[in-house]
């Protein structure tokens, strides 16, 4: 365990901060300012640089293009509008376009060229902004445990247990039994549970930014054009916005819904009145066993021990494998054999989660059910973390930086004529 608490860690900066190197904007030179498309060239024109033409009956103001930095024309005199920029807020149907400032102001400040070389960093601030509030919405919840709710969670875990019974899908002891009577396959599985589930979502980030955002990054400054995939910066923003929305929406369902994980229903020193069926099952508790490979990120005093209600496990290893296998590949044709290759490749991942889940018994099949629920979703309804980017705007005029353009509010980031680059459908 003292080794890991040290290795675990260092193996996700690692991944994080080595994406951001292995991402890099070659192009783009740091101590001149001389940048290509991602950095904002000005042989490109970008509509958070440049303005855009209003007509007469939009009620925003006009602007002027021509210059590296928003422009009034002369019908519009507002000092507001000399470094504002706009954005859409979308709910529901619900539309309206707002000003927030524009950073650009800020893109020759170190910390805002650091990003320019370096735009994974804004990624690697992503994730962890996503994951530490997840993890600090759980450890609020696990530090204020009491009592009563640990009775809530293991009834609820129970009540899962009938409604499988019922469907007849109660597999889990049967599952896990198998996998007990086989200790060096346990011992594995036991380690896929502990330590693949946050190295391979960073992993998965930093190849799908390459794949999405880098390349068309190079090809745009002038650089040879040798994409393996033609989707663009959309798809990766997506899935990291799916991935967000999935921890928010856990939040919720764990937090109004706690539920105790099979393995915590085998508790010993439980003696209530639901200890002979609770303790009846013989769940055994592989990972955190002295025989077992637990991880420093479930094992601390702040996890959540009742939050098996959805798996995230699962969602995001859903997440992960759904990319994979619908991702267009050029070259290959969507009835060919390496299509049906790569569809096989996808699912494999989340097949090889929703075995550990179960196999460790850390959560009950309807848990990776509601795992799956959450992950569609997300997949659907991550649009609506657009909005932040209103509060993004202002944060970053706070805090005097300005970040690599968002390639994904195309009608205030992108100019039209790039939009078949940059914007290429999802799948």
């Amino acid at each position: 365990m003292a080794v890991g608490a040290f290795l675990e860690p260092f193996v996700v900066v690692s991944l994080l901060f080595g994406g951001a190197w292995f991402n890099r904007n070659k192009e783009y030179d740091f101590w001149k300012g001389t940048q290509g498309w991602a950095g904002g060239s000005t042989s490109h024109k970008r509509r958070d640089d440049f303005g855009v033409k209003r007509t007469s009956t939009d009620s925003s103001p006009t602007w002027s293009s021509g210059s590296s930095s928003p422009t009034l024309s002369s019908d519009d005199e507002s000092p507001w509008s000399l470094t504002s920029r706009q954005r859409n807020i979308r709910f529901f149907g619900y539309k309206r376009t707002v000003r927030t400032p524009n950073t650009l102001i800020f893109k020759d400040r170190l910390l805002s060229r650091v990003l320019q070389k370096f735009p994974f960093l804004v990624e690697a601030w992503y994730w962890a902004l996503i994951y530490w509030v997840y993890q600090l919405g759980r450890a609020f919840t696990a530090v204020t445990v009491v009592e009563g709710t640990v009775h809530v969670a293991r009834k609820h875990a129970l009540k899962l247990v009938h409604l499988e019974q019922r469907l007849g899908i109660f597999w889990e002891v049967a599952f896990q039994q198998w996998f007990l009577e086989r200790p060096v396959l346990l011992h594995w599985i036991n380690r896929v549970y502990s330590f693949i589930h946050i190295p391979g979502t960073i992993f998965f980030l930093v190849a799908l930014f390459y794949l999405t955002t880098s390349q068309k990054r190079r090809g745009m400054n002038g650089g040879a054009r040798n994409d393996i995939v033609p989707a663009g910066p959309a798809l990766y923003e997506a899935r990291r916005r799916t991935m967000a929305m999935c921890n928010l929406l856990a939040f919720v369902v764990f937090t109004a819904w706690p539920c105790m994980p099979p393995r915590l229903l085998s508790d010993p020193n439980y003696n209530g009145p639901d200890a002979p069926e609770a303790k009846s099952f013989g769940f055994v508790d592989s990972v955190h066993s002295s025989a077992g490979e637990s991880s420093v990120w479930t094992t601390n005093r702040f996890c959540n021990q009742y939050a098996a209600m959805p798996s995230l496990h699962f969602g995001y290893s859903l997440l992960v494998g759904l990319t994979v296998a619908t991702l267009p590949v050029n070259g290959v044709r969507p009835n060919s054999w390496k299509r049906v290759a790569n569809g096989v490749l996808g699912l494999s991942y989340p097949a090889l989660i929703f075995t550990a889940i179960v196999a460790t018994a850390n959560h009950f099949i309807l848990d990776a059910v509601a795992g799956a629920i959450v992950c569609g979703i997300a997949w659907n309804a991550n649009g609506l973390l657009l909005n932040l980017c209103v509060f993004e705007d202002y944060f970053l005029w706070v805090v005097r930086i300005h970040k690599p353009v968002n390639h994904t509010d195309p009608e205030t980031a992108v100019e039209l004529e790039f939009h078949p680059i940059l914007l290429s459908e999802e799948v």
